[in-house]
């Protein structure tokens, strides 16, 4: 079992009884402890329209968070591309590494992050996207590059500059981009599970070396909630089962804090659907921990994982993320 690095997803979860600026507090405080115990990247993801997620203006979110920490890696996982204008984008993140050198990552998906109708009020097309998608990253490629300084369309700030690209994917389509283009890929194992395995055979299969990468660069996102004891992290979970179970029934309330018994808010229906979903998520104490990162590492061998809490508790989040520094450091030395 090979090792691999640990990083945050965060959500910008906005919790029931807290405001947006509580929101923002606590993922600031969240990229703080994040840093101080060596998690390696601080991603946060577009989403619109849900009054549970307040990272829609990513970019925005994304200076806020570098500019109140010192040395991790802060980016997007992702921005959801086709909402934006490329040359946008590259100027955005261009302002972003010229204000925070060495320190932004700009991941890239090719979903809406959101509903139909609001994806049609971002002025999205479906019926170009799988083509549009490829075109705009060369399109950031170029912007970003200093051959491009003799272009009548220029980024700026942005050109010359070193920007990672990483690819996002919850299905095979974007293994076999990032695969084609070199690129760093990331699967969002913590919503969407059933086609990760796939997904990243594809990808180590058919890649192609890069200017950015040599060999293959796998991440996992993966939903974990840690506690002193099992029953605790279980307890703690029941957010989590109540985010997903608002989604099935398409109910986008803030986060709400755990319940005692989820059987008494799921039906059987629900219960299975909910945890279909959410088969990738590590939930119990350090030991258990241990167990579940030592089986998944050894399944998909990653180059990374990348931890989404939803926990309503913020100190308790915290704790999480550093039950999982301690599990896995805990593993590697074994």
């Amino acid at each position: 079992m090979k090792n691999f690095e640990i990083s945050v997803l965060d959500l910008a979860p906005v919790k029931q009884g807290k405001s947006i600026h509580d929101t923002f507090q606590d993922s600031l405080s969240l990229a703080n402890y994040a840093e101080n115990i060596n998690y390696k990247r601080f991603w946060l993801a577009e989403h619109h329209n849900m009054a549970s997620i307040a990272s829609s203006a990513t970019s925005v979110l994304i200076g806020f968070i570098a500019n109140g920490t010192q040395k991790i890696r802060v980016g997007s996982g992702g921005v959801m591309l086709p909402n934006h204008s490329s040359l946008v984008i590259a100027e955005q993140f261009g302002t972003l590494e010229s204000l925070f050198p060495g320190r932004i990552d700009l991941g890239l998906g090719r979903a809406p992050g959101t509903d139909g109708i609001t994806a049609q009020a971002l002025g999205r097309n479906p019926a170009i996207i799988n083509e549009q998608f490829p075109r705009q990253i060369l399109e950031l490629q170029r912007y970003f590059s200093k051959e491009n300084s003799n272009s009548l369309v220029r980024a700026i700030p942005g050109e010359g500059l070193d920007i990672p690209l990483y690819i996002l994917g919850s299905s095979t389509d974007s293994a076999w981009l990032a695969a084609e283009l070199g690129l760093p890929y990331a699967f969002a194992g913590h919503f969407a599970p059933e086609q990760m395995e796939m997904a990243f055979s594809i990808y180590r299969e058919h890649f192609e070396p890069s200017k950015q990468l040599d060999n293959p660069y796998i991440m996992a996102c993966v939903n974990g909630t840690a506690a002193e004891t099992s029953e605790e992290a279980h307890q703690l979970s029941t957010t989590l089962f109540q985010a997903f179970l608002n989604i099935i029934r398409n109910d986008r309330k803030p986060f709400a804090p755990p319940v005692t018994d989820m059987d008494d808010i799921w039906s059987p229906m629900e219960k299975s659907a909910v945890l279909q979903k959410l088969r990738y998520s590590f939930i119990g104490d350090q030991s258990e921990i241990e167990k579940k990162l030592k089986d998944f590492q050894e399944k998909f061998n990653v180059d990374e994982l990348i931890i989404n809490s939803h926990i309503y508790d913020h100190q308790k989040r915290l704790d999480s993320y550093g039950i999982f520094r301690k599990a896995k450091d805990s593993l590697i030395i074994k």
